[in-house]
């Protein structure tokens, strides 16, 4: 396993645009942390105001960009990653960050971590590929992993969709609605059929203006 990389100075922890942003820690405070094992990790922050955000994750020992292993969420101010690692070794985190208004394409580097993972005893899977619309405050609780080698025969769906009239899940054509409980949206969905023919399952949302238009948040590959 490859020791740890160098670091130049000034790189971890908070950049000059995570004070503006008012965006503090809630979670790791510590921008250098080991984990014993590659299971989920969730790192958060307070986020007082709306903010865009993208990340890239880092495996350390060859630059190489693994940032399908990062789910991103927010709910009630607050901004949540999901990582999973691969294998063992050294990974930089890196989150960038703009006021939701800010017109520009550019999103600053906000915050820098260096995560040391000692054990990678489970198998990592990449999460769902997130669209724009994803990160205006939407919030996955099941399934954050799905795939070929996870069980497919009863898939519980549930979301948290603010401002959506429907949501739908859409597998090769065939769509399943799902069902308005309390805030969230969920029901149950059987996808065995599709296993190992990488059919792209999208979960997808209609915001009301129109009833035949829904935009894609989510899009899983089985």
């Amino acid at each position: 396993m490859s020791g740890r990389p160098e670091i130049p100075e000034g790189y971890l922890g908070s950049q000059p645009k995570f004070a503006e942003l008012r965006l503090q820690t809630i979670t790791h405070d510590n921008p250098e942390f080991s984990v014993d094992q590659n299971n989920e990790l969730e790192i958060k922050f307070k986020m007082p105001r709306p903010i865009k955000v993208t990340s890239s994750l880092i495996q350390a020992k060859d630059d190489k960009d693994i940032s399908e292993y990062v789910f991103t969420q927010t709910k009630e101010g607050v901004l949540a990653f999901v990582l999973m690692f691969p294998e063992a070794g050294y990974y930089k985190f890196q989150i960038f960050g703009l006021e939701a208004a800010d017109q520009s394409k550019s999103l600053p580097n906000v915050y820098n971590y260096l995560i040391h993972v000692k054990d990678a005893l489970r198998p990592a899977y990449p999460f769902p590929k997130q669209y724009a619309q994803w990160k205006d405050g939407c919030y996955l609780y099941s399934p954050l992993v799905l795939n070929a080698k996870t069980s497919l025969a009863k898939v519980e769906f549930k979301v948290y969709v603010p401002n959506a009239k429907a949501v739908a899940v859409v597998a090769a054509g065939e769509w399943f609605h799902l069902t308005k409980h309390g805030e969230n949206w969920e029901g149950t969905v059987g996808l065995s059929k599709h296993r190992g023919k990488d059919v792209k399952v999208t979960l997808n949302a209609n915001y009301g203006s129109d009833e035949t238009k829904y935009a894609t948040l989510l899009e899983y590959i089985i």
